[in-house]
């Protein structure tokens, strides 16, 4: 059985700080039984209010990266926001991921795919599983088939994500690996301060779910101490609840898998 991937790391890159906590989580991760890629990114363009930190920016990001991907020797991810960034991060990261509010947005696509890189996309907390196969569509179609798909929750009301765990064999239709990301799922959007708020606690009951559910693989965001991270501080699993949520949610999926494969 191949083993499901986990893609896991802070939101944001933080300086120096990222590569020496990067190296921490390897050792918190290390033999589990999952295919793990380092997550983290260089921009968080999409913030509440403009006087929110957004990162270290494209070039300090990519110089962060290398760093990581060549001290961990796992793959890499990070975000893309415009099409001009695409080519340069393509040539530093294993994985463009599309950020959930970008999702159609063509242009993005389809740099994205011209890159030949494996591509994150992730669905648009505004869009139906059936309506996130077209966007899916747009990378396919330019010849790129290494596409992830990526449940990160659905606009419930004001202030509220819920996970439509009926969407899961929708989007499997499409032959790409879904993902959950849990720790998305759980925030808060437009808490009313400006930032948006979340419960992390929540994020191992998600994660569990979709173990049983029969996701092919799952992202956290995570952090020695989520509280000084600039940016998702209230969703982030912290590093001393990591292993053991991790370790619970891979024994549920190899459980799935072995009755799904009888």
């Amino acid at each position: 059985m191949t083993h499901p991937l986990l893609i896991a790391g802070p939101c944001v890159l933080e300086g120096m700080a990222s590569l020496e906590e990067s190296l921490q989580l390897q050792e918190i991760l290390k033999g589990l039984p999952c295919q793990w890629v380092y997550k983290a990114s260089f921009d968080k363009a999409n913030r509440t209010s403009a006087a929110s930190e957004r990162g270290v920016g494209l070039s300090q990001g990519l110089e962060l990266l290398s760093l990581i991907k060549e001290a961990l020797g796992v793959p890499v991810l990070t975000d893309v926001h415009l099409p001009d960034q695409c080519a340069p991060v393509a040539e530093v990261v294993d994985i463009l991921q599309i950020p959930a509010f970008l999702c159609r947005q063509t242009d993005l696509l389809l740099a994205a795919a011209n890159t030949g890189k494996t591509i994150n996309l992730k669905k648009g907390q505004f869009l139906s599983p059936a309506d996130f196969s077209h966007a899916c569509k747009k990378i396919t179609e330019q010849g790129n088939a290494d596409v992830l798909l990526t449940e990160r929750g659905s606009t419930f009301g004001h202030g509220g994500l819920v996970v439509d765990f009926t969407g899961l064999p929708v989007m499997q239709k499409t032959g790409r690996p879904v993902i959950l990301d849990a720790t998305h799922a759980v925030q808060q959007p437009g808490s009313g301060t400006g930032i948006t708020g979340g419960n992390w606690k929540m994020a191992p009951l998600l994660l569990r779910a979709g173990a049983a559910a029969g996701f092919d693989g799952y992202f956290v965001e995570t952090h020695l101490d989520p509280q000084r991270s600039p940016s998702d501080a209230a969703n982030m699993i912290p590093f001393s609840a990591l292993r053991e949520v991790i370790e619970e949610t891979l024994e549920i999926h190899a459980v799935h898998a072995r009755h799904k494969n009888r």
